[in-house]
C-alpha cells in the first residue's frame, strides 16, 4: 500500500484487480477545497490510457511488478522462451503478450521482461533493432533523390517501408515502436 502523496511515474497500481501504471501525476492544491491528485493510469495489459483524480493522502494497492532482462530463445507453438540472464530459469510468454513486439525479435537478442507474481505481463525491445533484408524488389538507377518507399522484409518475417535504395541482404536499423526505417548499418 501507498499514499497518493508517493506516486511516481511508472509506478503500478492494483485498482479493482486490474494492473495500472502510473504514465503521470499532479498534485493539485486548489485556493478552497481539499488537496487531490490528478493522473494518467495507463492499462498494463490492454494499454489503455485514463485519466483518474485520487483524493489527497488516499491508501492506493501497489503491485509488485518485477522487470528483469531476459535473452529470447525461441519460438515454441505459440509461446515465446525467454531466460532470466541471472538465474538461466526459463520463461514462457504467451504471443498475445509479445503482441506486435514479436516483429522485431531475433534468437538470442534482449528484452525486458515485466512479472507480476510470476505472470508475465509485457515485454519491452529496445527502441530501435538491426535487422538484414531478406526480400525487397530492387530499386532503379536514379531512385536515391525521390525520397519513396517500397515494402521490405525483413528476417524475422515482418514487412516494413524502406527507401527505394536499400536492397536484398543489408542491415538496417528499425524502431521497434513504429516499426519505421531509422537507417542502414554499415559493416
Amino acid at each position: 500500500m501507498a499514499s497518493t502523496n508517493d506516486l511516481k511515474n511508472g509506478m503500478t497500481l492494483n485498482l479493482d484487480g486490474e494492473l495500472w501504471n502510473v504514465v503521470e501525476f499532479q498534485h493539485v492544491k486548489p485556493g478552497k477545497g481539499p488537496a487531490f491528485v490528478r493522473t494518467k493510469l495507463k492499462h498494463v495489459l490492454s494499454g489503455k490510457v485514463v485519466d483518474k483524480t485520487f483524493n489527497a493522502g488516499i491508501k492506493v494497492e501497489t503491485a509488485n511488478v518485477d522487470k528483469r532482462t531476459m535473452q529470447y530463445l525461441y519460438k515454441e507453438a505459440a509461446d515465446f522462451v525467454f531466460m532470466d540472464l541471472d538465474t538461466y530459469d526459463q520463461l514462457h510468454v504467451s504471443g498475445d503478450t509479445v503482441g506486435g513486439n514479436a516483429d522485431y525479435l531475433l534468437e538470442s537478442a534482449e528484452a525486458m521482461v515485466a512479472t507480476h507474481d510470476g505472470v508475465p505481463l509485457y515485454i519491452e525491445l529496445p527502441a530501435a533493432v538491426e535487422l538484414v533484408i531478406t526480400y525487397t524488389e530492387p530499386g532503379l538507377q536514379g531512385d536515391r533523390s525521390t525520397g519513396g518507399t517500397k515494402p521490405a522484409t525483413v528476417e524475422t518475417g515482418a514487412e516494413i517501408q524502406v527507401p527505394l535504395f536499400i536492397t536484398t541482404g543489408e542491415k538496417i536499423k528499425v524502431d521497434t515502436r513504429d516499426g519505421k526505417y531509422l537507417g542502414r548499418i554499415n559493416g
